[in-house]
């Protein structure tokens, strides 16, 4: 079983900066892909960024060249540096990790962005 918690949500105004960090109880090395996902209220989770163990990224069209994904797989933990931040960002942002044979979500870390 792999454990993922998030961290580094919060209130933030609009053009401003996070970064969420989510730490496994595993060694990442094992993991093939870890992500984040966001759900706004009302609406469906989405894909924002993914990073493979080789270390390549995919992003969202919408938060393209405005965040990044990390990994750092001796503190087994995945960032997603969040810059430029826009009202539309606002969502409960979940960590995701692919295992061998199954699928892991954290709990979730709320991300709001006022204008």
């Amino acid at each position: 079983q792999v454990h993922l918690v998030e961290s580094g949500g919060g209130l933030v105004q609009a053009g401003g900066s996070l970064r969420l960090s989510c730490a496994a109880s595993v060694g990442i090395f094992r993991l093939n892909t870890m992500g984040w996902y966001r759900q706004a209220q009302g609406k469906q989770r989405e894909l924002v960024a993914t990073i493979a163990n080789s270390g390549s990224t995919n992003y969202a069209d919408a938060v393209k060249g405005r965040f990044t994904i990390s990994r750092d797989n001796d503190k087994n933990t995945v960032y997603l540096q969040m810059n430029s931040l826009k009202p539309d960002d606002t969502a409960v942002y979940t960590c995701n990790a692919l295992g061998p044979f199954n699928v892991y979500w954290g709990q979730g870390t709320q991300v709001t962005v006022s204008s």
